[in-house]
């Protein structure tokens, strides 16, 4: 499975049930965008867990079981009924109960009546559909998420990336993407299920956001996320972290001004170009020796480059991060290409000035 989630080709052992052994040729198994894994025992084992962007448990009725079992292995396998039937109770059934059913537990989705149920597999089926028109990048880190594209959306985006578009455009049209970002990562904090009563009497059934919240901006970009944010949630608190480079690759922390409690928080991180992630991984060092949870920290940014994304998903897995638009890569000088600029300079009307997150 690593070998295949890595692109390359592998050759699986073909085992001949009559023979009882292996025999050649072995069939050979390309790489594929969708890769599916069968076998009865497959939820056992952690390690092919891990490897796993869906787990399903396919759960047939005994009888169909015992039936299917029957069928294949006096036709397809040429052994003895009186044969079958006695490795079923002794051995088949009693190890179904104790080693596969227990694995029930570790799925995604569980399918009753297997083949039969066509609701089931039309929705994994539009499921793998969503995942495959996805950016490539989204379907190796599942925490990264970008939002759906229109035609609005491209539209924004061509008119903040052009280099002749006025700074009050500039900021007019970057604010309603940073606004869009800013609701799409409040959507991927936690809730809690209510009922309310509506004006007419009815009852409503909906959820209440999360309290526990605060922002955090990665100076002096990131605050132009700010009022976005605070049009969003009435109130919130808003810390700043100021991070100094230091060569390409070197950061340093110059100030950091955060909420007291911001350890029992969930905190959304601010800065809208993710370039070499370099800002990115010393910003979310700072939150995590505050005692943020990683798992709490919804990064939001408006671009990001591959490069950024593999720094900060690979460093830091379990935390979220929320992009418009993923663009193609760095230039040598670690600037995001097709890139946008200096979303600094361009934003707040100040002096040209070469930065990299």
């Amino acid at each position: 499975m690593e070998e295949l989630k890595h692109g390359r080709g592998i050759n699986i052992p073909n085992y001949d049930f009559k023979l009882h052994r292996s025999v050649e040729p072995a069939r050979v198994v390309n790489p594929s965008d969708v890769i599916i894994l069968d076998g009865i025992l497959i939820l056992h084992d952690p390690r092919i867990r891990d490897l796993m962007n869906m787990k399903i448990f396919v759960d047939s009725d005994s009888d169909v079981r015992l039936a299917r079992r029957i069928r294949r292995d006096t036709v397809e396998r040429n052994r003895n009924i009186l044969n079958v039937l006695d490795q079923y109770s002794k051995h088949v059934k009693p190890g179904f109960e104790d080693f596969i059913r227990p694995t029930k537990k570790y799925a995604d989705v569980i399918i009753p009546r297997g083949a039969d149920n066509d609701v089931a597999i039309d929705l994994i089926v539009q499921h793998i559909r969503t995942k495959l028109g996805q950016h490539d990048l989204c379907k190796i880190y599942s925490n990264v998420f970008v939002i759906q594209s229109t035609f609005q959306i491209r539209g924004m985006h061509t008119l903040v990336r052009n280099a002749k578009t006025t700074k009050h455009d500039f900021v007019f049209y970057a604010d309603r993407l940073i606004r869009l970002v800013v609701e799409h990562g409040l959507g991927h904090l936690p809730f809690t299920e209510k009922q309310i009563i509506t004006p007419t009497g009815s009852v409503y059934s909906g959820v209440v956001f999360c309290k526990r919240l605060c922002g955090v901006s990665i100076i002096r970009s990131g605050e132009s996320m700010e009022n976005a944010l605070r049009a969003c949630c009435k109130g919130i608190k808003i810390g700043k972290i100021l991070i100094h480079g230091e060569g390409k690759s070197g950061r340093q922390l110059i100030y950091e001004k955060l909420p007291s409690d911001i350890a029992s928080r969930h905190v959304l991180l601010l800065d809208p170009v993710l370039a070499s992630g370099n800002s990115a991984v010393k910003a979310i060092s700072v939150l995590l020796s505050k005692g943020v949870p990683e798992s709490n920290i919804v990064f939001l940014n408006l671009i990001s480059a591959p490069e950024g994304l593999h720094t900060v998903c690979n460093k830091y897995p379990r935390l979220k991060i929320v992009t418009s638009e993923i663009d193609t890569t760095l230039n040598k000088d670690l600037h995001v290409i097709p890139g946008m600029g200096e979303f600094g300079d361009r934003y707040f009307g100040t002096g040209s000035r070469v930065t990299s997150s």
